[in-house]
């Protein structure tokens, strides 16, 4: 499905007039309005247009330039509540990136094989019995200063190129992707009987919501020495990290989770933290050249991920879905059926 141009007059009950690219387009009744054009909004929206709805995506920044096209980003629940349901929408969206990692190249979803250092199967959910492969190593086995560590093969995303993929399903699908930043619901509400809030940390102040805080993520991009093995050995109680990611053309080195800090500029020192911490895992990592550096906010929220739905005072539907922090790629999917049921019902 495509938008239709049109020169009807809209007396006539064929929706409202909307203006994009310059080009009027007929809004038809029924549309919705997703808030956000990171992962969570992006899945959100191609999900609602796979089910026939006219979608419309409004984002502030490219996809490129979101929160999400900073991350690792490699599928595990991470720092996510409420966690029966976090286990839940992550094994729904581990089936899907296991689908997608048939065409990496086109999806950004890679299958690749790692350890979680200084982790512990019965220290897991539930959803732990649905990752297939997922064992636990000997001390020997596991790299670096541990004692124990689990051994998996997992999806491995490569987001600029998984954003890419989402936002050309999403135009397959017959939805709209809009530059656009939004100062209220209304104005979204003003042209669609369904808004979905997928607004991330700008549910802060769109909602607004006290509970949402900025968890500062800072990664170290530098070539890859040939490593091809993902690691990581993340604390959920510190503010630091020590993991590596191999992606195309690049290893990303990470990192930090610090809460309250909304800092975007990355800080010499905690870059050089970060590749100490790898090296001492990896040596050769000392030597690889620097690439860049990446500074995201994840947007966290101390009452977990929040998707409701509540009427407006004009009778439409508005739809929040926000407030996954630093786990919004592994939930995505799950999520995003939820908040499509949501958004249909």
């Amino acid at each position: 499905m495509t938008a239709t141009l049109v020169a009807k007059d809209l007396a006539a009950g064929h929706g409202e007039r909307s203006l994009f690219a310059g080009l009027d387009l007929v809004v038809a009744p029924g549309d919705v309005i997703v808030v956000g054009g990171g992962v969570v909004g992006l899945t959100t929206a191609v999900t609602l247009a796979e089910r026939g709805r006219r979608v419309r995506v409004w984002s502030r920044d490219p996809a490129g330039e979101t929160t999400s096209a900073v991350a690792g980003a490699l599928w595990w629940p991470y720092r996510i509540e409420p966690v029966a349901d976090a286990g839940d929408w992550a094994l729904a969206s581990l089936r899907v990136y296991e689908e997608l990692a048939g065409d990496p190249e086109s999806t950004g979803v890679r299958l690749v094989a790692g350890v979680h250092a200084d982790t512990v199967l019965d220290g897991l959910g539930a959803w732990a019995e649905g990752v297939t492969g997922l064992r636990q190593l000997t001390p020997d086995q596991v790299p670096g200063p541990y004692d124990v560590g689990l051994a998996a093969r997992l999806p491995l995303i490569d987001m600029p190129v998984h954003l890419a993929c989402l936002r050309r399903r999403l135009e397959q699908a017959g939805g709209v992707w809009e530059r656009r930043a939004v100062a209220a619901f209304e104005e979204a509400a003003a042209e669609a009987p369904v808004v979905v809030d997928c607004a991330g940390l700008g549910a802060r102040e769109l909602v607004p919501d006290g509970r949402l805080l900025p968890v500062r993520g800072q990664l170290v991009l530098v070539e890859n020495p040939g490593i091809t093995e993902w690691f990581t050995a993340a604390d959920p109680a510190s503010s630091e990290t020590t993991y590596f990611f191999p992606q195309p053309g690049r290893l990303v080195l990470g990192g930090t989770a610090q809460e309250g800090d909304e800092r975007l500029e990355a800080d010499p020192a905690t870059a050089a933290r970060i590749v100490e911490r790898c090296a001492r895992i990896r040596p050769e990592i000392a030597g690889a050249r620097v690439l860049g550096h990446r500074v995201g906010l994840r947007p966290a929220r101390s009452a977990g991920v929040r998707i409701t739905a509540e009427r407006r005072p004009d009778g439409g539907l508005l739809v929040h879905h926000y407030g996954h922090g630093g786990a919004g790629v592994t939930v995505a999917w799950g999520c995003a059926r939820r908040a499509a049921d949501l958004a249909c019902g």
